[in-house]
């Protein structure tokens, strides 16, 4: 059981009304012959559910206050509008220990923005920023429109931001699990580590440890829809998180009203095959990041991965030392490095940031992944809780010599990138393994859903998104031929949600928005 202490201080559009964006050809199994849908086709589809109308609240039990300084005092780069005000507010929820089900209360965070009359949730993914803070950057880049018809309730997901945040891993193993050498052919000392963590997680949550994950989540956003007074729950979800709303779909089909998800997780069982895709789209976020900073004339030159990966040698001859008194060697530091690889804004910073460690003042690169690395009593560590839902989240737990030898496999694909994407595996080998069947893709009589992908995304790469949507039976989806992570960012794609969600038009399966 979570200590006592600790819970006491816990206690679619259509393609031809948006400019710059064509219907491009559909992903999905054939379904049409002769560009004519076939009689048998036709005779064995259901009838499509229409998108549910929008609710506005009825009798809310939320009591939102005056956050607008605290959150604009948490928020990472880039800035936020003054224009943009924020409220907080708390909703109850159940922990839900598998041993104890609904024995233990839990407060989820709320941060609304914008006044609009019909609530959105906000989810992003567990290893981001808050879904508070991630709301408060969504509400500065979507059409002004969307927000005079929704106001975004950002939620800080079940052990995370404000949402009783665990904090089970000592410091230095979180040190140790993410600055573990990418090029290292020894899992040993990484799997020790994970282990440590693993038994320390154990130790402060006991039975809880295991309520951290995007089903029980799922839960935690039904009590919101209730507290918040509407019939279906509309919500918009980045990457991972999106693991919520489809466990959400199993629980409750009849509650889903109008649905986003950002970029979707590869649904394969085949680890070779998910991280294959995942190192190739990083290699190709840095090409990418590697263009635009010689376009720019950066002061990293013309390759990036020649830059970087003299960077990590650097490292890893010379570990640099923080103004803290932390290590920051080459693990951390290629961490760091997808982490601002993700956030195509900040694009110019990463670069500036990679050049000064270069110089060796590490310090502006280890702020994109001081987030995770670090936590206080104000601010904990997002890896705690990230790890815990993950872990909870996957069904994988390959044996220590088989993550060797896919490694050395990934390596050939990506030298850089490859010796990184296993190490998430070996975290999770210690972690209780998950009992239950991973909820499925396949919920019929769903309304129809907005799946956005992106060409080049370093975090959910289009085509596990792809793969996953394809597995959906009310999916539509609309791709952004961009670089980052979550295709929001467009206007394009800003345009084809703000028509889905506010005026109820479907866009065409397949519809392509530029870079």
């Amino acid at each position: 059981m979570l200590r006592r202490q600790h819970l006491l201080l816990l206690a679619v559009l259509v393609p031809s009304l948006l400019a710059g964006c064509t219907a491009g050809p559909s992903q999905r199994p054939a379904v049409i012959e002769n560009d004519q849908q076939s009689p048998s086709a036709t005779s064995a589809s259901p009838r499509p559910v229409p998108l549910p109308p929008l609710a506005e609240p009825r009798s809310p039990s939320i009591a939102w206050s005056d956050c607008d300084r605290q959150i604009r005092a948490r928020l990472d780069p880039p800035a936020v509008s003054p224009s943009l005000r924020f409220t907080c507010a708390e909703a109850a929820s159940v922990l839900d220990a598998p041993d104890l089900p609904g024995r233990v209360r839990t407060r989820i965070a709320l941060t609304k923005v914008g006044d609009g009359p019909v609530p959105l949730i906000v989810l992003n993914d567990v290893e981001g920023e808050s879904g508070g803070l991630f709301a408060a950057h969504l509400a500065a880049s979507l059409p002004a429109p969307l927000l005079q018809r929704f106001s975004l309730i950002g939620v800080d997901r079940r052990g995370t931001g404000d949402s009783d945040p665990i904090s089970c891993v000592p410091s230095d193993i979180r040190g140790q699990l993410l600055g573990h050498d990418p090029s290292s052919p020894d899992v040993d000392g990484l799997l020790d580590a994970a282990r440590k963590a693993g038994q320390q997680c154990a130790i402060e949550l006991g039975s809880g440890q295991q309520a951290l994950d995007s089903g029980r989540t799922a839960g935690d956003l039904e009590e919101i829809r209730d507290q918040l007074g509407v019939p279906q729950l509309n919500v918009i979800a980045r990457g991972e998180a999106s693991d919520v709303v489809i466990a959400y779909a199993n629980r409750f089909p009849t509650r889903i009203g109008r649905v986003v998800l950002d970029g979707l997780r590869d649904p394969s069982s085949d680890p070779a095959t998910v991280l294959g895709d995942l190192v190739a789209a990083q290699q190709a976020t840095l090409d990418a990041f590697g263009a635009d900073c010689a376009a720019r004339g950066c002061a990293l030159g013309q390759d990036a991965t020649a830059a970087v990966t003299a960077l990590l040698q650097q490292l890893r001859s010379a570990p640099a030392v923080l103004p803290g008194g932390a290590s920051f060697g080459p693990g951390a530091a290629l961490n760091a490095i997808i982490a601002g690889l993700a956030q195509r804004a900040r694009w110019p910073e990463l670069g500036d940031a990679i050049h000064a460690a270069q110089g060796g003042d590490p310090a502006r690169l280890a702020a994109f992944l001081g987030a995770m690395l670090n936590g206080s009593q104000v601010a904990p560590s997002r890896f705690d809780g990230a790890m815990a839902t993950e872990c909870n989240d996957t069904a994988t737990r390959m044996p220590a010599d088989q993550i060797t030898t896919l490694t050395g496999r990934l390596r050939q694909r990506s030298p850089l990138f490859g010796g990184l994407a296993t190490q998430r595996l070996v975290w999770c080998l210690p972690w209780p393994g998950r009992t239950g069947a991973l909820p499925s893709l396949g919920v019929p009589g769903l309304p129809p859903v907005l799946v956005t992908s992106t060409g080049t995304d370093p975090v959910t790469p289009e085509p596990g998104t792809i793969r996953a949507a394809q597995q959906m039976s009310s999916a539509v989806r609309v791709a952004w031929q961009g670089t980052g992570h979550g295709a929001l960012a467009s206007p394009c794609v800003g345009e084809a949600v703000r028509a889905f969600l506010v005026d109820g038009k479907i866009p065409s399966d397949g519809t392509l928005c530029p870079a």
